[in-house]
């Protein structure tokens, strides 16, 4: 086996012959049959390629082919380092008695999830950091699970911002008579930062001690120089950890394109409920976990996730362009509401919420109380605007919980597009 440079063939260019010590430790750990120590060589392997921005060409066709190609890469939300065949017309396949003749890496959890995904908040503290081993997959098999996998589950990362934003209140926009006409992104980031006051990373340690809104300190390494100063501090059994919430207009695959400021490298793809299927473009409220990277020896920006919002004066967060544009209707609708003497809420509910028929996640929790009468009604409104059909059908799924919260009112895009949103949500409350 050998290291060859990225995006080649394998054959042109210098290659670096992989000791065979090395090489046989990683294919016994692979196989299932290696010892913890194989599983350490397998780690420095891939940690030196991943570095180096080598790829690792498999010998198992002999010295005068083309190689196959292995890309080694990490799967944050497992803290699993693991080998993914690189498959393309005109690539060579692994010879059939290859022990790394397997299928490609099953799907990414982001590409996956769908809004039926249970999002349940995280317990514990404020943390994605782990003091646990760095794992390396395993091929999958009977007796072997497939460390590889990428369940359907709502990352940690995101829960933790979902969590933020419950706390700040910012994924619930007032009546009209008690909000302000001049909010700005200051005073979102204000609310941000108060609820980061009540939160902790570690024991004694609260989320506000190693917590930043915009990107600059990270750019001139302040976020690394608080870092080394509180972690000869930290509790035992926790790893020292900080945070940053950026506005951003755009996310391309690692690179947070921050507003106003450089943009910021994430060493590991950003996630975001803007997949295959379901674009969501900017503004993002973008959650970033800095920590040791130990291949930099030092500290680095290691995750991200990018949650997309109504704007940078309203952090209200939305998982689709339609969502988006139905939040901006109910927001409007607060104005002609109020003057009819209604108070109109709107909620963004960001965790399941639970009956008796099981969990469920409205896109809209909508209440209304008349000032005349004192009387209060409740809808759920459900955006059907998704491409996507896992999404519709999940939507689906869960309108008989929603109806145990509050009547369910279905929007589809002629709805928007005909200005009609407003007469069904005012006939759905049937308020005087």
């Amino acid at each position: 086996m050998w290291l060859v440079a990225r995006h080649g063939s394998g054959v042109a260019g210098d290659r670096i012959a992989i000791p065979d010590l090395v090489r046989d430790a990683l294919v016994r750990w692979y196989m299932g049959t290696g010892s913890r120590a194989d599983g350490d060589a397998g780690i420095m392997l891939v940690q030196q390629a991943r570095v180096g921005g080598k790829w690792i060409a498999c010998d198992c066709l002999g010295m005068g082919m083309a190689p196959p190609i292995l890309t080694p890469a990490f799967l944050s939300e497992a803290e699993t380092y693991y080998l993914r065949r690189l498959t393309s017309p005109g690539r060579p396949e692994h010879h059939a008695a290859c022990p790394f003749v397997r299928d490609q890496a099953s799907n990414r959890g982001t590409q996956v999830r769908s809004p039926a995904s249970p999002a349940e908040p995280p317990n514990g503290y404020f943390e994605i950091l782990r003091l646990a081993p760095e794992k390396l997959a395993r091929r999958p098999g009977k007796e072997c699970r497939d460390d590889r996998t990428r369940q359907a589950s709502v990352p940690r990362l995101a829960r933790l911002l979902w969590r933020l934003l419950a706390a700040s209140g910012l994924n619930r926009c007032p009546p009209l008579c008690q909000d302000r006409d001049d909010r700005s992104i200051r005073d979102e980031y204000v609310r941000l930062t108060r609820a980061a006051g009540h939160m902790e990373i570690a024991p004694g340690v609260e989320l506000a001690r190693a917590f930043w809104t915009y990107g600059e300190p990270l750019h001139s390494r302040r976020v690394y120089a608080r870092l080394r100063e509180m972690a000869h501090l930290w509790p035992p059994g926790h790893a020292p950890q900080s945070f940053l919430a950026l506005f951003a207009r755009e996310v391309h695959g690692s690179t947070v394109h921050v507003a106003g400021s450089d943009p910021v490298s994430i060493t590991n793809p950003v996630h975001s409920p803007s997949i295959r299927g379901n674009r969501v473009m900017g503004p993002y409220l973008v959650l970033i976990v800095v920590g040791q990277y130990p291949q930099a020896h030092g500290y680095a920006p290691l995750r991200a996730y990018a949650q997309p919002i109504l704007a940078g004066n309203r952090f209200m967060p939305v998982n689709s362009e339609f969502e988006r544009m139905v939040l901006r209707d109910l927001i409007a609708l607060r104005a002609p509401m109020d003057r009819s003497g209604i108070d109109l809420g709107i909620e963004k509910p960001v965790f399941d919420m639970i009956t008796r028929l099981g969990s469920c996640r409205p896109d809209f929790l909508l209440q209304a109380r008349s000032r005349s009468t004192g009387e209060v009604r409740q809808i759920v409104i459900l955006a059907m605007g998704s491409g996507d059909a896992a999404g519709r059908e999940g939507k689906a799924v869960s309108v008989p919980r929603m109806e145990l919260i509050a009547p369910v009112l279905k929007v589809t895009p002629l709805d928007h597009q005909q200005g009609r949103i407003a007469s069904l949500i005012a006939a759905a409350l049937d308020l005087q």
